[in-house]
């Protein structure tokens, strides 16, 4: 028998022909050079004895192999040169971090601390490195505390001004398991499990929702340097979970304060990722006392929390001035009060003394209010989704921020005190600008656009011959943001623009915010066909209260590099168009955002950039809902469809998602608050569904592909099955793609990237 070694199948994958095995192949083999561009996530500026600057930059890429991402720092050297030219001298090879989960340098810079989160009930990690060793290792048992919160929202580690304590989050201790044998409960609730005994489940204790699964209690802990003692901080009531901790400025030799934020859990936790809508309030608290630290000799050390901020329904990310007269802070209270998970901030200042007692009547000072409607090319309000560690100008009141305005990300100046605000990246640059870290008075930032990978920028103030000062923005040469010729090559024969799309429905009942024009980005072939458009692909963001931003996407310039035009709509509701426009989608959904999005096509096509037989859809969550909604109101208008982990069904939604109160924001708008029950009417489950997808399902035609994760808590996969399941049970071409460990956003290295293949492959497929 010949070739008697060979497997009797083909190996070809599932749902391929052989005929498209090549097609698959090469797609694959681009989408790989894309993910392979390093992400900058943060950087830090370190002064050095002699008052040179390094940085030292946190990039990520994917590890597929391992399916998470590979995280390593990259160190450069900043270099002022005589004709005021800035280099950045980088060392030969970046570091690996391994399993690191958090790094916070010192005050000084002169030490690193490394948190290692073990798997499990293994204790946690922390390490203090010098500039050329470890010098401390500490393991904190589980017994003490379980992870510590590395998630951008939780998360907070702060080290003191003298550098001997770090006050952190982490997740508190598991209670107590009853224990059973052969013969029944084991009196005395044994701390050894063997082969003769299991541990029970005890009473269920409900977390914070989607990606917070198994996280129940985030508690406030400090560690001190000199002995190596950790101890929970008290005086902070049991139910209230804490987050994004700092030290308060104190005087020598006085008792230090740690300010937090905390959100009470009340008779239940709703999901709190991507919603700023929970009811938050600033803390103070004493520090605990170790036994190797200088204490004040009073005895009242044990005092309760303080709340700083009663009079406001939203406070986060504090920051105290460098002469620590001013707690800055951030607020989100039109969400909480209004009930839309996200919309417009506002910056707020209380005034501190660190010889005075803390007391909850300290007055608020707005500094940025909520800006309801922005006129023509004015600010359109704070939306931030952070603030660095140390935000400060030299002048000790000018605050550096970055927020989206409109469809693109700027950098901010805030005067605290006047409450001036200035956007000094370039405002004739539709890219967007993200900041780093401060060098000084300097400004470090990643700049980048649709079809433009990421590059770093330097800023600096310059004087003019009239006295007058102005940023100017240097391009800094960087290794950590190279991309592969070829990618570079696709991407240099790509264009992309912000479009200003008119509201057709202005005649309506609006209010003026709501009437004014949103946005699309638009990006294509530089190359101009004279017969014939590009295929196109609307890309929907969720929320629906997010946005668009015209900044570097692997994915989108992926599918646009396989030759389509994007379209990247901002629909009426999303971030960065004043407080109006946010507030004008709740209770229109399905209606509203559908029409800004069909507008939209219909303002490129008549524009003659787009073929209005070859169009796509594609959008994840709120986007998702849109890309199911659009193919059932416009059947004839959507060539393909791709849905990633759609709402499809608010009926099914709202008794399963660990957000029902989305589902009844969405829907009822401002009639939410009084109508939200945990066991919805007939009425209501009708009014569900009439504003669901489901309800136009039996217009689709589109082939349509849909892709689950399997663990999503926030939309939940019932509601992407019953939609597939719908869809061929009437004949419509649909593959569905399940993920059975990824939760709602789809992100692990190997889900992205099998994701966007397929996505792109349907899509040739459909509207070639």
């Amino acid at each position: 028998m010949e070739n008697s070694g060979a497997s009797p199948f083909k190996d070809t994958p599932v749902g391929l022909d052989a005929n498209s095995e090549e097609e698959y192949f090469s797609q694959s083999t681009l989408l790989k050079e894309f993910t392979e561009i390093p992400t900058i996530e943060k950087a830090w500026t370190l002064k050095s004895n002699s008052g040179a600057s390094q940085v030292m930059f946190s990039i990520s890429q994917p590890n597929f192999l391992e399916n998470k991402k590979r995280r390593y720092v990259s160190f450069s050297h900043i270099s002022k040169e005589r004709d005021d030219s800035v280099q950045l001298r980088w060392d030969a090879f970046p570091i690996e971090m391994g399993t690191t989960s958090l790094m916070v340098p010192s005050p000084s810079g002169s030490k690193l601390l490394v948190v290692r989160n073990a798997e499990k009930d293994s204790p946690t990690c922390f390490e203090i490195w010098s500039s050329s060793q470890v010098e401390m290792e500490f393991h904190v048992p589980s017994s003490i505390h379980g992870s510590v919160y590395s998630d951008g929202w939780f998360e907070g580690i702060s080290w003191n001004s003298d550098e001997t304590l770090i006050a952190y989050i982490a997740e508190e201790p598991v209670s107590a398991k009853p224990t059973f044998t052969y013969y029944g409960y084991e009196k005395g609730n044994c701390l050894y499990k063997d082969s003769n005994s299991w541990k029970g489940q005890g009473d269920w204790e409900e977390g914070w929702g989607e990606a917070y699964d198994g996280k129940r209690l985030p508690k406030l802990f400090v560690l001190s340097i000199n002995s190596g003692e950790v101890r929970a901080v008290d005086g902070i009531e049991k139910a209230l979970s804490v987050g994004q901790v700092i030290w308060a400025p104190s005087a020598k030799d006085s008792l230090q304060c740690l300010v937090f934020v905390g959100w009470p859990s009340g008779t239940r936790k709703f999901g709190i990722k991507y919603c700023t809508n929970r009811p938050c309030s600033l803390y103070v608290v004493r520090a605990p006392c170790f036994r190797y630290e200088p204490c004040q000799s009073r005895t009242d050390t044990k005092l309760s929390a303080v709340v700083l901020t009663e009079s406001i329904s939203s406070a986060f990310f504090p920051r105290f001035s460098p002469d620590g007269k001013f707690l800055v802070f951030l607020s989100s209270k039109s969400a909480v009060d209004s009930g839309a998970h996200n919309a417009t901030d506002s910056l707020h200042r209380i005034d501190w003394s660190i010889d005075a007692e803390p007391h909850p009547r300290h007055k608020i000072v707005d500094v940025v209010p909520v800006v309801m409607c922005a006129e023509d090319g004015s600010f359109p309000g704070l939306y931030c989704s952070n603030i660095l560690s140390n935000p400060w100008l030299s002048d000790g009141c000018t605050m550096i921020l970055s927020s989206a305005w409109g469809s693109t990300l700027v950098v901010l100046t805030v005067d605290i005190l006047s409450g001036d605000v200035s956007r000094i990246s370039p405002c004739t640059s539709e890219f967007s600008w993200d900041v780093l870290t401060l060098d000084g008075d300097n400004i470090l930032a990643v700049c980048s656009s649709p079809i433009d990978v990421p590059e770093i920028k330097y800023g600096h103030l310059v004087k003019n011959a009239s006295d007058n000062t102005k940023w100017n923005w240097l391009d800094i040469s960087s290794p950590v943001t190279k991309c592969s010729e070829k990618v570079r090559s696709l991407l240099s024969f790509k264009e992309f623009s912000i479009m200003s799309i008119p509201v057709r429905d202005a005649s309506e009942n609006l209010t003026k915010g709501a009437s004014k024009p949103y946005e699309a980005i638009f990006a294509s072939s530089k190359l101009k066909k004279h017969d014939a458009c590009d295929p196109m692909i609307v890309v929907l963001h969720g929320g629906p209260h997010c946005v668009s931003l015209s900044s570097f996407s692997k994915s989108s310039a992926f599918l646009c590099s396989l030759g389509f035009s994007l379209l990247i709509v901002s629909y009426r509701g999303s971030l960065g168009f004043g407080e109006e426009a946010v507030q004008s989608l709740p209770g229109r959904v399905g209606s509203q955002d559908v029409n800004d999005v069909l507008a939209a096509i219909d303002h490129v096509i008549g524009m003659g950039l787009a073929d209005q037989s070859k169009i796509a859809a594609v959008g994840i969550s709120h986007g998702g809902f849109l890309t199911t909604h659009l193919i059932g109101q416009a059947p004839d208008k959507f060539a393909a469809a791709a849905a990633r982990n759609p709402v499809c069904n608010f009926a099914l939604m709202v008794s399963t998602t660990d957000i029902p109160d989305w589902c009844y924001f969405e829907a009822f708008g401002s009639e939410a608050k009084s109508s939200f029950t945990a066991a919805p009417s007939a009425e209501h489950l009708a009014l569900f569904y009439d504003k669901s997808p489901i309800s136009h399902v039996s217009k689709v035609k589109t082939p349509t592909l849909m892709l689950l994760g399997a663990k999503d808590l926030r939309v939940p996969i019932t509601d992407g099955l019953q939609y597939a399941r719908a869809l061929k049970e009437k004949g419509v071409e649909v593959k569905v793609m399940m993920f059975p460990e990824d939760i709602h956003e789809l992100d692990r290295p190997r889900t992205d990237f099998e994701s966007f293949l397929n996505i792109g492959l349907w899509f040739k497929k459909h509207c070639s």
